[in-house]
């Protein structure tokens, strides 16, 4: 395992929510789900949907830290942190979100020390925000704001965790896929090498037959990784 890099998304992924669209729920104006459908659309990219969505929100610091402290990550997900560092694995947190958010749910979580490259939340007033986006690229496929593919190390075999819409693009490139939602049914049409997952109790068991996920045989991985997950 020791020369793999994993890719793990923060929102739906380690968490059981998105975290940027229950800050939107809460604290913005409601004209932000037509700018999301326009990404859902694929018209816009997801730093032009975060950039106009985030400026329509009205709270203060406090509000905002009082929200993060009220998020739920997947309980099994420290354990996971722990099990994949002991193997020798590289593993980073990477997220369209805000890594102010995503670092302090985290500490909350006895979860710190990970990387977390994320797009940060700059303070206008006391109670207006804009979004910065330091691990974009003018280059990236999906005009995101954090641009995933960025992360993925040449020298390692990739594997990407993740369940929805910002992972696809990695995921396209990645050697393996552990995937849920609508992450996993990407992969599934596309062909995309991975097996599917709920939580991540399920993943150290896949993890040990990682080692053959190469080109040749991903198919039959694809298999055994979905029976194993079937008796999960």
């Amino acid at each position: 395992m020791i020369d793999w890099h994993i890719v793990c998304d923060f929102d739906g992924t380690i968490t059981r929510t998105d975290v940027i669209d229950s800050i939107l729920q809460r604290f913005a104006d409601p004209s932000w789900e037509a700018i999301e459908n326009e990404w859902l659309a694929g018209d816009i990219g997801s730093r032009e949907c975060l950039s106009r969505q985030l400026s329509l929100v009205k709270a203060t610091p406090s509000e905002l830290l009082r929200f993060f402290d009220t998020v739920e990550i997947d309980p099994d997900f420290p354990d996971f942190v722990d099990h994949v560092i002991g193997l020798g694995a590289s593993l980073e947190v990477v997220s369209d979100g805000i890594e102010q958010g995503i670092a302090r749910i985290l500490a909350r979580n006895y979860v710190s020390l990970l990387p977390i490259l994320a797009n940060r939340l700059r303070q206008l007033d006391h109670d207006s925000w804009r979004i910065d986006f330091p691990h974009a690229s003018d280059a990236c496929r999906a005009a995101s704001g954090n641009c995933k593919c960025k992360s993925t190390p040449s020298a390692k075999r990739v594997l990407v965790i993740g369940d929805g819409q910002s992972d696809m693009c990695v995921a396209a490139t990645a050697d393996f896929v552990f995937a849920k939602d609508r992450l996993a049914e990407h992969c599934e049409r596309n062909g995309i090498a991975y097996a599917r997952f709920d939580s991540f109790a399920d993943l150290p068991a896949l993890l040990a037959l990682l080692p053959s996920a190469n080109a040749a045989n991903a198919t039959s991985f694809n298999v055994e990784t979905q029976e194993l997950l079937h008796h999960v």
